[in-house]
Formats: C-alpha cells, structure tokens, sequence
C-alpha cells in the first residue's frame, strides 16, 4: 500500500540553484526505502521538504492518497513524520529521558515530572527495542546509544514514517549492526523507514527498496533484491565505477614519522592523547581506527602543528620537529589533508589558483624579487585543474562555488602536489561523492607506490582498511590495538578494540610500532 509520495518535485532556491527537478518517490508503508545519491544529487533536499524544513518550488506530497502541505517540522510531526538528523540534536547536559520527552513534558505543578519521563523511556524502549539508559547524562552516552535516543524521541512524538539521515556515520560494525536490527524491529512493528546513506554496502543489507537521485533528478527507484553495489553504483554517477583499489604489494622503506609518547592535554586539564607510540614508513598507509571523540582529531592537529604537544616527541626523517608549528611542520615536508576542509582546508571566498599555492606563496617559483608571479600562480592553476580532474570553468572561480567534492580535489591537488615525504590525511573522503571518493583513493595509492609515507585517520572503517598496510586502533586517548591489515582481519574485530571491550598488551604492540 503507497503510504508516502512526493510529485513532480521542484525546488529553486534564490540563487537561481536548482536542487530539485521535477523528482518522484513512491514509499510502501512497512518498507525500508534506501535515497542514495551522490552530493548535490538533491535527496537531502527532498528530505527536508518531506519534513517541512524546505518549500518546494511546485510539486505536491501526498500521504495515504490525500494531498498535504507541510510548512514546517511540526506539521510534519502531525502527520507522523519524523526525522533523525545526521548531526544529533540532543542536548548534552540533559538525561537521556529530559531529551526525550523534551517539548511533549509531563509535568508535576510547574516541574518535569521526571520519574514519569524516566517511566515512558524504559517502555518505549523495550516497546521498540532500542536500549538505553533514561538516567544518563546524553553527553556521558556513548555515540550508538545518542542514535536510539533520537530515533525515540521521534517515536515519541508519535512518527509512523522515519526519515534517518546518514544514521551509520559515526556507527562502529557492532552499533550498525545493532540499529539494523532496531530498524527491522521497527518495521515489524508496521513503521516505515526512509535511510538516506552514501554506503552502498548498508543499502544492500538493510532496504527493501532503493530510490537512485543524480543531478536533482529522478534516476530509478529498484528492488534491492534485484540490484547491485555495482548498478546502483553506475545509476548514482552515471558511468561505470570501480569499487575496489589496486593496492599492489610493496616493501616499506625507511621511517618517515616517528612518535614517542606523545601526550596532549587540553585546556581543562584532561588528557586527550596519552602517550602514543608508532612509526610511519615510506611506502606504507598506516591507518587509524576509532570511533570519533577518541583522540584521532587532537592528534593529527598535534602531528601537523596546529597544536603543541603537552610532552613526547614527534620526528621526521630522524629530525626533531615537536612543536614547530604549521608553517614548520610544512618546511619538514609534511603535507596535511585536514578534517575540516571548510575551516582548516581552504580559504572559500579566495580563487581556487590561490587556494592551490597557500603553503607555498613565499617561495620560488611564486615568489620573484619579492612580488607574486601571477602568471606563474595561473599556469600551475591549470596543470592541477587537468591533472586532478577538477571541474570548474577556470582557477579564477572561487572555491566556495565548488561542490564538496571538488573542493576536495582542491585539497588533495594542492598537497599531493607539495612533494611532500610524509602526507597526513584526517577524513580524506568525508562528505564526497562515490566518484570523487574511487578518485582519492587511487591516488592515496599510487603515492603509497611511488614512495610516500601516509598517515591516514578516518571514521570511515570500511575506508582504513581497504587502504591501510597497518592498522592503530585508537580508544580513550591511546593506542588499543595494531594490526597487520591482513585478509583474515574483520571490521568486527577492530569494532570490540574501538569500543575498548578488547585491549593488546604493550609487548603484543612492541613489534608492530
């Protein structure tokens, strides 16, 4: 029975930017219905109409047959709508029941009636089978655990049809398994579920049925039983994609990277990372494993100079460079393709030729008799554009006016290009499109091939492994694990070590820093 549709779909916004046009999607009550697109593709969009956070342009939406206009969320919630954002917005200091019943409070006189909230917590959880703890602390609660409470907040409210957004992002193997198994309990129990994910392998677990968008249209919409990774693949980017990287064996050389007990405490006197030891080599991708909030981010900033050390040593190529700072960590020829390409990646509003000679501006071939060579900044513009694939008009446009993705490509242009000895790559793929993502993996390794030590961190766990030669795994600050990446080791093995349930002994590490 077609419980949800949305006609014709258009929306236009101000600058002229078409995000929808003209799209269809027909959802069965009871179905997990899988929106995969690549960036820009406009499911975002159609979602946030769906949900009353956007207008469309023209088009309608029908629920159970019959037009309804949805202005905003609450309207959406009315009708049974609910959505779990990718960006969890719960408030930390509250328990995990206060957030739940956050805006549809019993209360006792004029205070929250907590231990009824505490009440409806438990039920609806065990209705559900969503665990959690009604007395915590949400900012106490580990990240799985804040995925249930948004889905039971909407649930409280009543949602009969859940929109998740990207709801694995920061999901280990174990917690995605888990909430699979919430999403098919949820279904059983007559909800229908719309799971908006970039992950292609998750689609072909989870859905039902899967709706393909690609340049704010309409591609397909496909039985999932009668696809595959590689079709929708295709669908999604409109040409054949390889999923799988050539990384051809090779023997790592000399250490490139060397760190000793490396500790940062932050300004509240907490220790972020705690005494961490490894060795980065040429011709080598080590990886680090861990559910985000471990330690990775300070660490890299640590690494790459944005922050001093509280103590240890960091050398490159046998030379102390621990607390050099960005600029000198840049002069040790130590490339950074940061976290967060907005704030620490590129300067937006500047050209994209500018953006492609930032670290290197002071320096000849830019630099002549004191004056920028514009020419000279122009052609090697150019030769990174055609190199790097980089679609745009010409280097003049700025970044801002980039997607995600090719401002990626913009990033990796500009450090790959560097020649760099050691390249630090926080999230190299995070936020990109399937085909920007094959592109930077490729090149990540044929760095690899050609003698470049990388030091890869990621969220991403299927990414670090089809990456990385070894493999840290990070928990609380320290280094849990080290693994060879051979064939017999699992994503669900690296999982128990990055929810800290297993731990090696220092001697197990010894001979794999």
């Amino acid at each position: 029975m077609t419980l949800l549709q949305a006609k014709d779909i258009v929306k236009v916004y101000p600058n002229g930017v078409i995000a929808n046009n003209g799209v269809n999607l027909t959802v069965i009550k009871g179905e997990i219905h899988a929106i995969v697109g690549e960036n820009g593709a406009g499911k975002s969009t159609l979602m946030k109409i769906l949900y009353g956070l956007e207008q469309p342009t023209s088009g309608s939406i029908l629920l159970d047959d019959k037009p309804v206009t949805i202005h905003n969320p609450q309207a959406a919630i009315d009708l049974g709508i609910g959505m779990v954002h990718q960006n969890f917005m719960l408030v930390d200091s509250f328990t995990v029941a206060e957030n739940i019943a956050l805006g549809r409070e019993s209360v006792r006189g004029v205070a929250l009636d907590r231990k009824k909230a505490v009440a409806d917590t438990e039920q609806l959880a065990r209705d559900y089978g969503l665990s959690v703890d009604p007395t915590a602390k949400v900012g106490d609660v580990p990240v799985g655990m804040r995925q249930r409470v948004e889905i039971l907040k909407a649930l409280y409210r009543g949602a009969q049809i859940l929109i998740l957004d990207e709801p694995t992002a920061v999901l280990t193997p174990k917690e995605t398994t888990d909430l699979f198994a919430a999403i098919r309990s949820l279904v059983n129990q007559g909800k229908t579920v719309i799971f908006i994910t970039h992950k292609l392998r998750e689609v072909m677990e989870i859905s039902d049925r899967v709706t393909v968008m690609r340049d704010a249209r309409h591609v397909g919409t496909v039985n999932t039983f009668q696809t595959s990774i590689a079709e929708l693949a295709r669908m999604m980017v409109g040409r054949e994609v390889f999923m799988q990287v050539d990384r051809p064996p090779v023997t790592p050389g000399q250490p490139v990277l060397q760190v000793h007990n490396l500790t940062f405490t932050n300004e509240a006197g907490r220790p972020i990372v705690r005494n961490v030891s490894f060795t980065v080599r040429e011709k080598e991708i080590v990886g680090i494993a861990g559910v985000e909030g471990n330690g990775q981010t300070e660490l890299i900033e640590v690494l790459t100079g944005l922050r001093p050390p509280t103590s240890g040593s960091i050398q490159v190529e046998g030379k102390e460079v621990t607390g050099h700072g960005a600029r000198g960590m840049r002069e040790a020829q130590v490339a950074h393709i940061p976290e967060d390409r907005l704030t620490n990646g590129v300067a937006r509003d500047v050209s994209i030729a500018d953006n492609l000679i930032v670290d290197r501006y002071y320096r000849e071939p830019f630099k002549r008799s004191g004056l920028l060579d514009l020419n000279q900044i122009r052609r090697n513009g150019e030769q990174l554009i055609e190199q790097f694939g980089i679609l745009v008009e010409n280097g003049d446009q700025p970044v801002a006016s980039l997607s995600g993705g090719n401002m990626q490509k913009v990033i990796v242009a500009r450090e790959f290009s560097s020649s760099p000895h050691l390249l630090i790559a926080a999230q190299p793929t995070r936020g990109v499109d399937i085909g920007a993502i094959e592109f930077i993996h490729q090149q990540l390794v044929n760095k690899r091939s050609d003698g470049l030590a990388i030091l890869l961190v990621s969220a991403d766990l299927q990414e670090v492994m089809k990456l990385s030669d070894r493999i840290l795994v990070m928990y609380n600050g320290e280094i849990a694990a080290i693994f060879p990446n051979t064939p017999d080791l699992t994503e669900e093995k690296l999982g128990l070590y990055m929810l800290g349930a297993q731990r090696q002994s220092a001697e197990e590490m010894e001979g794999l820093r």
